[in-house]
């Protein structure tokens, strides 16, 4: 059959429209258009994230509502179930972590190691809960073993879904790592003094109870000295938690806090200037405690108008006493009679309560000791006083840093450590001198006397003293610093 030209024609134009659907041209076009839109939506979904579970369920909860086949108690029943599985999917872990043993008083500690603290440069190493680093969780304990660290453990837990069987202690919690402990007043004050810091920082802010640990084992006690000052410091009786209570099958009782602080540093962190502060505070508010005066030593003079010097030699009983205690007494008291106003005093260290040892120590510009712990109580005299120091032999060699401890007190609480005597003589060693094993000899070792060494040691200091005085009084400057801080004025 024949077949018209114009049939021909159209045929021939519908051939080359199919055929050009398909050209190399109109796929690259195509092709590009496809992933401009990609690109475009991929953008899109950068600026919109991704909504929450929460609000997905809220989303169902408020269609529930107005939905006529749904009620409103599947979305109660929903959210019961949501606060189980919150509930029951908390973990507990270990206080202390074995992987940080070997690094233990060093940055990211064992204690709590999960969480990093917070730390703003110069001020105290602390982690806080609730905040913003804890996503708004509290923190939730089990940790009342004192003699096993490792059975004891901590969570996180938002505040509407706590572990089950939980108690919720309300208030501020103090949260302590001490890697020594709490009844050498050194050691104890190092671990409370980051407290009184944030304390300061505050506003003030007072903590209902303490929580104590050392290696992730519960104390439930300070040493009297640092209990006192604790009190001294926040005006009420010092609340130290035992964890009381019911036990689970573990022996463990679960407790979560309102407000929690955990320090695990120490004064680690602090700057001198932010510890000088600390233990401004510290000192006014222990002489308030002790109805010591707060106007310093400035204020006392003789009948002349001129400055007293007081001079005191802070003794020790045992381990590193001096050998001839009344050798050396008179070596410093000889050399006391020389100056007109000064005055010597001798106390011994384990027979004077807290106030007794802070009444001395206001009344004193020159504190002569034995290393020991009874040299903490030097932030207790007025800034810019003298401390004289005395080693048994071997500590400079096998000792460590710890034998700087009383320098570095001297430095933070803004007095001045004139220095140390070490004696050269002691206790035999059978082991070379610098074998470790001899620490054990020396580290007890008592302290002997070297007669001219002392007395031109003691008249040195005694006249940059009366001299340091003397600007002092002329200018009417008070170096007794008392702190405004926390209302001690």
């Amino acid at each position: 059959m024949a077949v018209s030209e114009s049939e021909k024609s159209s045929k021939h134009e519908r051939k080359i429209s199919t055929l050009s659907l398909y050209s190399p041209k109109l796929s690259i076009y195509l092709l590009a258009i496809c992933v401009i839109l990609l690109i475009i939506l991929q953008i899109q979904s950068l600026h919109t994230p991704p909504p929450s579970i929460s609000w997905n369920f809220m989303h169902q909860c408020q269609k529930a509502m107005n939905s006529s086949t749904t009620t409103l108690n599947d979305c109660s029943q929903e959210l019961k179930s949501m606060a189980w599985k919150l509930r029951n999917t908390i973990t507990f872990l270990p206080l202390k972590d074995l992987r940080y043993s070997s690094t233990a008083q060093q940055g990211h500690t064992w204690f709590m190691s999960s969480m990093y603290d917070t730390h703003e440069e110069g001020e105290v190493q602390y982690q806080k809960f609730p905040s913003e680093a804890s996503k708004g969780r509290i923190l939730c304990l089990k940790g009342n073993d004192t003699h096993d660290g490792s059975w004891n453990s901590y969570a996180l837990a938002w505040p509407e879904t706590l572990p089950e069987n939980a108690t919720l202690m309300k208030g501020l919690t103090f949260v302590s790592y001490n890697h020594y402990n709490y009844d050498n007043i050194w050691h104890g004050l190092s671990a409370m003094v980051p407290f009184v810091a944030w304390h300061i920082k505050n506003q003030c802010a007072m903590p209902r109870r303490w929580i104590l640990y050392h290696w992730g084992e519960l104390r439930t006690k300070m040493g009297p000295w640092l209990t006192t000052l604790m009190e001294a410091t926040y005006g009420q009786i010092l609340n130290v938690e035992n964890f009381d209570g019911i036990k689970d099958e573990n022996y463990q009782i679960l407790t979560c806090f309102e407000e929690a602080v955990v320090m695990r540093h120490n004064e680690g962190g602090m700057s001198r200037e932010k510890r000088m502060e600390v233990y401004d505070l510290l000192r006014c508010k222990a002489r308030v405690y002790c109805n010591v005066s707060l106007e310093g030593r400035i204020a006392e003079v003789n009948e002349k108008g001129v400055p007293v010097i007081g001079m005191t030699m802070f003794m020790r009983t045992g381990a590193r006493s001096f050998k001839n205690d009344t050798a050396v007494i008179g070596i410093f008291n000889k050399a006391c009679r020389k100056v007109e106003t000064c005055r010597l005093l001798v106390a011994y260290s384990n027979n004077l309560t807290f106030c007794e040892q802070v009444k001395l120590m206001s009344s004193t510009d020159i504190l002569v000791s034995p290393h020991g712990a009874q040299l903490t109580n030097m932030f207790f005299m007025d800034r810019n006083s003298s401390v004289m120091e005395f080693f048994p032999k071997g500590w400079l060699k096998l000792a460590g840093v710890g034998q700087y401890v009383y320098h570095w007190i001297a430095s933070w609480s803004g007095m001045i450590h004139r220095g140390a005597w070490r004696d050269p003589k002691g206790d035999h060693c059978p082991y070379p001198d610098e074998d470790r094993r001899c620490m054990a000899i020396y580290k007890g070792g008592k302290i002997g006397y070297n007669e001219s060494f002392f007395s031109e040691w003691a008249e040195n200091v005694l006249n940059e003293v009366k001299i340091r005085k003397a600007e002092e009084i002329a200018s009417k400057k008070n170096t007794s610093r008392i702190s405004n801080a926390c209302g001690c004025t």
